[in-house]
């Protein structure tokens, strides 16, 4: 579920902004600010994109200015024009071996030109809005595009960080491993050991005085520090060398055939593009992944970025500079270090610039062995063991490992293609691999299919259906997502002639929703939904249940059993192992109509969930209170280590519905008993001097939907007021949620601001979750 951020209203009103139903809200002051994340992400991504673009050049055998160039003009200009906020441009390492092919036949100046001509194209593709198909691409192959960077990245840098020279391949550096650990250098090792220390350690030092020392970045604070122990030690190791700008090629006229440079300027177009858009895929994918401020930035533009990164190419090529494309490296390290905005991109263009004129005696001071380290660090995080057991439990590893190894071995573009390749080929193999079983089992004749049901798979299903005998009683169970209309015909002949011969057949699959003869059953509500063409599956299966409801229930723990056990065995067998570790506490209302899994979309091991009537959070010690909630409460911040706690209230709550209605003097139930936790919100509803919390873009409809409203509030305020929870929210540690549902709407609501240490005394905007999922 997304977080939300602070939202503070003005000192000077009390008065709740409500925006008009199908109108926009009122558009807010223009004015430039940088938030303190995009300033410390910037400086995180500088300082790898300096060494790692000098790097570039040198490899592609351009002049070294040409590296420093291109990462200016992908900050600046890809980085504003883009479509994808926090991706980060620049000289790419899947480029260099184009690059260097091209120098060699044409010469430098005339690589110049063809890289203006390629951004030209790339802005004609953008004008087609041909981006979109980079969405096909498997999660797989993006997660091993990723990997097989990373791993390549890692094994270089290592060299450095030993003491040595990189080579030019991953083969070459393994190669030459053994001899370079034979001979490391001790000052190299020592910074380089330093610089991953201080990356390991800064962002976990504790307490108080260590949430303010992290405000400054860790990736600053190694190389900073590395610095200073080497000069002071008067360590002698290779350093940052920037060379001078005034041998600078700027590009010609193209010359050579004309065929070889339209080959040329394609090759670059489709190696940027696929690289850029690619790489926007998968920084969409990590802002997903991350909590906090990355959950409010829109997904990418594919068609925009593949215009920005056309204009880079444009002004790159016309300043003498390197290809531009997308970069993966820089690209993860700014989503890691927490950017926001697409500031940290263009700020980190600034710097290089800035380093180029002016910072060169500060940059020479700085170790290369450190930088390494730094590169080192990134890299290794980008092979990540999530994605790796998340590629493995979707039955895609093969995939993942044909992408990194491609990647490493080969070169991204190549990898990349291998990657698809593979993933072509382990779809076509599901959709034509099904296998059908028959069995038999106390007089009845089981048909199982498993696999999508296609007409490749007709005479298979043919066979296995001729082998239950006339007259006899058949259940055929179809565990797919999908039937062809060849499929679907070919199984509805036989249950005609079965059904004519004296036989009886129940179809039973994922959803026990439509019949084969097209008459409607009524779907089952637990089972997950299928795609299946008009499919049946009539008939419930066979169960002994004595009533109504036990039968309802047994009928739903089999269709979990068969559809749903085999698709979360694995992450259940994970989550068993090594014990629950859920990211956020969600205190909910016991109501029958809230999902909890289903409205935030989240599956085993997310969520600790705590249900009582009326979503309420007893204050510690209050007389007849609940210690299971503060026990719950303590349990999840203080072992679990939650991330963050939500409140969560709904529509029509009946706890909310009998407050308003009691009366004194009535009867003590443990009902009402229980409910004495609620009236703090019901005398927060009633004080005239205190805000009430509002919907956006609607008013609440009568005083039920205010109280509800208003007790999600009061048990935030509650909810400080427990020790664990204080202690973390000091810490830094904790976010709290408030979040109301509406249950005849679908619709889910974000408290703003429900994290200020007096968010209880400001007035309460609900503000309305998109599709997008990000509130508006």
């Amino acid at each position: 579920m997304s977080a939300c951020t602070p939202a503070r209203t003005s000192d000077t009103t009390r008065t709740e902004r409500v925006h008009p139903p199908h109108s926009p809200p009122p558009a807010p002051r223009r004015r430039f600010g940088l938030a303190g994340a995009d300033v410390s992400a910037s400086i995180a991504v500088f300082l790898i994109a300096l060494p790692l673009s000098l790097g570039i050049a040198l490899a592609t055998g351009a002049p070294l200015q040409a590296g420093l160039v291109a990462a200016a003009v992908g900050g600046l200009v890809a980085g504003r024009l883009g479509g994808s906020a926090l991706q980060v441009s620049g000289p790419a390492a899947g480029l260099t071996v184009v690059t260097a092919d091209l120098i060699h036949r044409y010469g430098w100046r005339t690589t110049c030109a063809i890289t203006v001509l390629a951004g030209a194209a790339q802005l004609g593709l953008g004008c087609l809005r041909v981006a979109r198909s980079a969405l096909a691409v498997s999660p797989a192959v993006v997660h091993g595009m990723l990997a097989g960077i990373g791993v390549t990245i890692a094994v270089a840098q290592l060299h450095i960080v030993l003491g040595g020279t990189p080579q030019s391949s991953v083969l070459a550096n393994l190669r030459a491993l053994p001899a370079q650990l034979a001979g490391l250098q001790p000052a190299a090792v020592t910074v380089s050991v330093l610089t991953l220390a201080l990356l390991l350690l800064w962002p976990r030092l504790p307490g108080r005085t260590g949430r303010l020392l992290r405000a400054v970045p860790a990736p600053l604070v190694a190389v900073a520090a590395a610095t200073a122990v080497a000069a002071l030690a008067g360590l002698a190791l290779p350093r940052v060398e920037l060379p001078s700008w005034r041998s600078h090629a700027l590009p010609a006229l193209p010359e050579g055939p004309v065929l070889g440079l339209i080959a040329a300027v394609l090759t670059i177009t489709l190696v940027c593009s696929v690289q850029s858009l690619l790489g926007a895929v998968a920084v969409d994918k990590l802002v997903a992944s991350r909590s906090g401020p990355g959950a409010r930035i829109h997904r990418s533009d594919l068609d925009r970025e593949l215009l920005g990164q056309g204009a880079a190419n444009i002004v790159s090529g016309a300043l003498g500079g390197l290809p531009v494309a997308g970069v993966a490296v820089r690209s993860t390290a700014n989503v890691r270090a927490g950017a926001v905005s697409r500031n940290s991109t263009m700020l980190h263009g600034v710097l290089v610039v800035v380093a180029a004129l002016l910072m060169v005696p500060l940059l020479e001071l700085i170790p290369l062995a450190s930088l390494a380290a730094l590169v080192m660090a990134v890299g290794v995080q980008m092979v990540s063991l999530h994605h790796i057991r998340t590629v493995t439990r979707h039955r895609e590893a093969v995939v993942y490992a044909a992408t990194t190894l491609g990647v490493v071995f080969l070169g991204v573009l190549q990898g990349v293609a291998m990657g698809i390749a593979v993933a072509v080929a382990v779809a076509l193999n599901r959709l034509a691999h099904t296998r059908v079983t028959h069995f038999e089992e106390e007089g009845v004749h089981h048909v199982r299919v498993r696999g999508q049901l296609t007409f490749l798979a007709v005479p298979r299903l043919s066979r296995v259906l001729h082998l239950v005998p006339h007259g006899s009683h058949a259940v055929v169970e179809l565990d797919g997502s999908f039937m062809d209309h060849a499929a679907y015909e070919s199984l509805q002949d036989w249950q005609k002639t079965h059904t004519a011969q004296g036989g009886t057949v129940d179809l039973t699959g994922r959803r026990e929703g439509v019949r084969l003869d097209g008459a409607p059953a009524e779907a089952h509500p637990g089972t997950p939904p299928a795609g299946t063409a008009g499919t049946a599956l009539a008939g419930p299966p066979r169960t002994a249940a004595g009533t109504p409801g036990g039968y309802q229930l047994a009928h739903g723990i089999e269709a979990f059993q068969r559809d749903t056990a085999p698709l979360v065995r694995g992450e259940l067998a994970r989550l068993a192992r090594e014990g629950q570790r859920p990211s956020q506490l969600f205190l909910t209302c016991a109501d029958s109509r809230l999902v909890t899994s289903m409205i935030t979309s989240s599956g085993p091991g997310d969520l600790f969930v705590v249900r009582n009537v009326g979503n309420l959070v007893p204050l510690p010690g209050a007389e007849g209170g609940d210690d299971s909630v503060a026990a719950a409460i303590e349990y999840a911040v203080d072992v679990l280590k939650v991330r963050s706690v939500t409140v969560c209230g709904h529509s029509g709550c009946g706890a909310m519905q009998a407050l308003l209605g009691s009366e004194p003097g009535r009867a003590r139930t443990p009902l009402r008993r229980w409910l004495r936790h609620g009236l703090p919100s019901l005398e927060r509803m009633a004080d005239a001097e205190r805000p009430q919390p509002r919907l956006a873009g609607r008013s609440p409809a009568d005083a039920v939907e205010q109280l509800c409203l208003t007790n999600v509030v009061q048990q935030l305020e509650h909810l400080r007021a427990h020790e664990s929870v204080a202690r973390a929210l000091r810490e830094g540690a904790l976010e709290l949620h408030g979040m109301y549902f509406h249950v005849g709407e679908a619709q889910a609501y974000l408290l703003t601001g429900a994290d200020g240490a007096d968010a209880g005394e400001e007035d309460r905007l609900f503000d309305r979750v998109r599709a997008t999922g990000l509130p508006g």
